[in-house]
């Protein structure tokens, strides 16, 4: 039996990103393209609708520590859910906060032209996951905590 296409496979957070992700800037809802004749004709822009689960979709930039390649370090994240998702941590810098999504899953594509193609993963979750204080994945959060055992 052969995997469909279009599969979305789930995964585990730290296993996909074992340094964790940082949110750039906001959550805003991933619209259908509107045309100019539409805008003119002041017709409101619908949101995108996920095939399968029938959630609205909404969309984030995040940046990936653990990328090497800087030109494929940032990119959008998908959300599939009947309300907008709200992070669960504070900004470390401006328009920048670590966090982790639940119900991750990873859809695998051909990305890039010509010759230089390269594998790639359109990734969607249905929300964040509480942080705990300080960021980061748990198993360098795990990490600490045992240093911290130890030393006490």
């Amino acid at each position: 039996m052969a995997i469909s296409k279009g599969f979305r496979f789930p995964v585990e957070f730290d296993e996909a990103f074992p340094q964790g992700l940082v949110m750039v800037g906001e959550v805003s809802p991933d619209n259908e393209y509107q045309s100019r004749e539409d805008r003119a004709a002041g017709r409101p822009a619908r949101q995108r609708v996920d095939e399968s689960t029938g959630k609205r979709q909404w969309k984030v930039t995040v940046t990936d520590p653990s990328e090497p390649n800087a030109k494929r370090a940032s990119y959008e994240v998908t959300f599939l859910a009947d309300v907008q998702p709200v992070p669960t941590t504070s900004e470390v810098l401006p328009g920048m906060r670590p966090i982790e999504l639940e119900g991750l899953t990873a859809e695998p594509r051909v990305a890039g032209n010509g010759e230089f193609k390269y594998q790639s993963y359109v990734y969607r979750a249905t929300g964040f996951k509480a942080v705990a204080s300080g960021g980061g994945s748990k198993s360098a959060r795990s990490a600490q905590q045992e240093q911290t055992a130890k030393a006490a």
